[in-house]
């Protein structure tokens, strides 16, 4: 390798470890935005996972943005439309979101309103307006900004504010309806119990003989680990911490674990864990305890 490859391959790296630092300190904030686009804690952790991942790969292959925050969330931006139209079309229909008129540019009434909008609120927006209330009213955005995430012009960012601005007043200002419970699985709700008893007894080594060979483990935002012998390990880290509670429950309609204080185990969960199931054993763990950034907006209950 020559001189000038090696200055390039570690220019190269330098960027690398710049855009980490950075990245680390936008991913609450990207994850905030990702989910309220796609309507779900879990697929905005994928969306964010997505952006990132595809950034990394581009500062690799020489494109470094003069500003990474607008680049991550135009990547970000994106990867959630993508998401959108995959599920529309698994669904069977599509939705075109036009841009124009004007709105007031700051509006402290409907900024508060958009801050506290369900999940489930905001997905009645169309994209685009989804896309500038949240922006502009939960995160604070400039036009310019905005402009900057989405290559767009500010008038066709005002309509699209204003459109969904007046839609959200609407909707919150109409009575609340309580969404049906969702029909549960009664063995995966059965076996999720059997694993948060046997967690609460910290009785780890029955978890352990429950392992498939090939499990996956991900603790979302630290590592991901594949495989029994090196996932038998995590067991062995949550019992030499002392800060949890599990208890059965529900995010966003799936069987899961919510992990609460031992102090307060009837208290609000602090992060949660999902449990995938093949034949009985357990065949992966997404473990949100180094990502707690997800709870904000986050659909759960208990499961009685």
């Amino acid at each position: 390798m020559t001189g000038s490859q090696d200055q390039s391959v570690a220019a190269t790296e330098t960027r690398l470890r710049a855009f980490e630092r950075e990245a680390a300190g936008l991913r609450a904030k990207l994850h905030r935005y990702a989910s309220r686009m796609v309507g779900s804690v879990i697929d905005g952790e994928d969306i964010v996972q997505e952006a990132l991942a595809k950034g990394f790969v581009a500062i690799r292959n020489g494109d470094m943005p003069d500003r990474t925050e607008p680049w991550l969330f135009r990547i970000a931006h994106n990867a959630a439309l993508d998401f959108l139209r995959k599920r529309a079309r698994s669904r069977g229909r599509e939705s075109e979101v036009e841009l124009d008129t004007i709105a007031d540019e700051n509006s402290v009434l409907d900024a508060r309103i958009a801050a506290e909008a369900s999940l489930a609120e905001l997905m009645q927006l169309p994209p685009a307006q989804r896309c500038a209330v949240v922006l502009k009213d939960v995160l604070g955005n400039s036009l310019q900004e905005i402009g900057e995430i989405l290559e767009t012009s500010d008038t066709a960012i005002k309509g699209a504010l204003q459109r969904g601005r007046e839609s959200l007043r609407k909707r919150t200002a109409a009575p609340r309806t309580v969404p049906p419970r969702p029909t549960l699985d009664r063995d995966e709700v059965r076996r999720l119990g059997d694993y948060v008893a046997a967690f609460n007894a910290r009785d780890f080594d029955v978890l352990r003989g429950l392992l498939a060979e090939d499990v996956k483990l991900e603790l979302v935002n630290r590592l991901r680990a594949d495989g029994k012998a090196y996932v038998g390990n995590y067991f062995g880290r949550y019992a030499d911490e002392t800060h949890w509670h599990f208890t059965t429950g529900l995010v966003e309609g799936r069987p899961a674990i919510l992990v609460t204080s031992p102090e307060r185990p009837d208290g609000p969960p602090r992060y949660f864990i999902l449990i995938d199931w093949e034949n009985g054993r357990i065949a992966g763990i997404r473990d949100f305890l180094f990502a707690d950034y997800v709870m904000d907006g986050l659909d759960y209950s208990d499961v009685k």
